[in-house]
């Protein structure tokens, strides 16, 4: 945790659930006189002011005012109507993936067990499993699938998700494909599978498997045992056993990845900006969404306090030309490094499969770049925009997916050598990052 006077923090980021994020901010705004909330009021339509030098934005509210914007931040979503409005093109793709969120319920840890505070993720053949703690008992589950298998899902009794969830951290990859199977054809034949009957298949694979009934790796004995007690082995090394989810929790979107051509409009778009999902998505298998957009927004509040303090117009272009590039090439960099990791964990070719192990093996053992990465995702304050944490994080992680997504197109032997070569890809990475924290003199 990062206390007043700190210079250095012991925990690698903080979840908060969206809610509390937004009553806390609203609770923070409403408390400043210059700042006006317009409650229960939609856009109908954005047009341009007709008159000399293409005018100011005008936002039409469904109340039936007016309002011309000086400055109109597109901070509205994917479907951003401001960036239609600026004439804004952007490019990506669509990934044959759909997201799966809930919110978890399970028992406290135990006095022999550590508390509720580290994330866990699989990634399994159909894609990525995220376990992020929100409390003692609660935890957010972030599952990314093919699409047919997420309407299964999704559609199925909340007993059968709970189960699922506990099995996709705990059975081999085999078992999970065959249960993955099940789920879909009891879901096109019109019928979901019912708890019972995935707890018998589970029961069953575990048996094939030899699992142990004594380990935290058997959701069947997990599922009948009472909470409290010794952990069984292996416990510290799994997320918490879930017991249920959350009414109302469910959801599921599609998952792709875009990215605006410009952050700033010109000519009859000018005075807009887009901040945020406006301007870029990302794929949730590093869980940089928000913290990308955060970095927008304060980036663009630094370009328009300093144009305020200098007397500047803040709709300007050259007020928000500091913004744009400040912002879009470091999203850049992270967007490309999380697709291709997206495309590297989606293959089951052997040499790929190989090389990433490999490649991770390699991280794993270089500190320097886990400390890069981990500045990356949240545990330190980017209030230099000169932060390099964040810029040599992406670089040397697209740069070592980079090296390992070689092996699509090579045989076994050949993925091995690419495989050696990860580990000099991550020291030219290491060595990225000490040149620069020795020329800004950061520690």
């Amino acid at each position: 945790m990062v206390t007043p006077g700190s210079a250095t923090a012991s925990e690698m980021s903080r979840l908060v659930e969206n809610l509390n994020l937004q009553r806390a901010l609203l609770h923070h705004i409403s408390n400043i006189p210059a700042v006006n909330i317009l409650d229960k009021t939609k856009v109908q339509s954005i047009q341009r002011e007709e008159r000399e030098g293409n005018g100011w934005p005008l936002v039409y509210l469904s109340d039936g005012r007016v309002l011309r914007a000086r400055l109109l931040v597109g901070a509205d979503g994917f479907n951003s109507p401001v960036r239609s409005f600026a004439g804004i093109q952007s490019y990506g793709w669509a990934y044959d993936t759909q997201a799966i969120v809930a919110t978890m319920n399970h028992h406290p840890r135990t006095a022999f067990e550590p508390p509720n505070n580290v994330a866990y993720q699989r990634f399994l053949p159909t894609g990525p499993i995220a376990f992020l703690p929100l409390s003692s008992t609660a935890s957010s589950l972030v599952w990314s699938t093919k699409p047919d298998l997420a309407k299964a899902l999704q559609a199925s009794d909340p007993a059968v998700l709970t189960s699922m969830i506990n099995a996709a951290f705990r059975l081999p990859e085999v078992s999970l494909r065959y249960l993955h199977s099940r789920m879909l054809e009891a879901h096109t034949a019109g019928h979901a599978l019912s708890p019972d009957e995935l707890n018998k298949e589970i029961t069953w694979r575990e048996q094939s498997h030899n699992v142990d009934p004594r380990s935290a790796y058997s959701v069947t004995a997990l599922s009948r045992s009472a909470p409290g007690g010794i952990p069984p082995e292996g416990a510290d090394l799994l997320p918490p056993f879930v017991t249920n989810i959350q009414d109302g929790t469910v959801a599921s979107f599609p998952l792709r990845m875009s990215h605006a051509d410009a952050y700033i409009g010109e000519g009859r778009g000018a005075r807009t900006v887009l901040v945020g999902d406006a301007a870029h998505t990302i794929h949730p298998l590093a869980g940089q969404g928000l913290n990308l957009g955060l970095g927008d927004a304060e980036s663009l509040a630094r370009c328009i306090q300093s144009a305020v303090q200098n007397g500047g117009d803040v709709g300007s272009y050259t007020a928000l030309g500091p913004y744009a590039r400040d912002r879009y090439f470091e999203n850049h960099k992270m967007l490309s490094a999380v697709d291709k990791l997206h495309k590297l964990y989606s293959s089951t070719a052997e040499p790929v499969v190989w090389a990433r192990s490999v490649g991770l093996e390699v991280l794993n053992e270089l500190d320097t770049i886990k400390i890069a990465f981990m500045m990356s995702a949240g545990s330190t304050c980017r209030t230099d925009p000169a932060s390099i944490g964040w810029n040599v994080a992406a670089s040397g992680l697209e740069t070592v997916a980079r090296g390992v997504s070689g092996a699509k197109n090579v045989g076994v032997s050949g993925a091995k050598n690419v495989g050696e070569t990860i580990a000099g890809l991550a020291n030219a990475s290491v060595r990225g990052l000490l040149k620069q924290l020795s020329n800004t003199g950061r520690p």
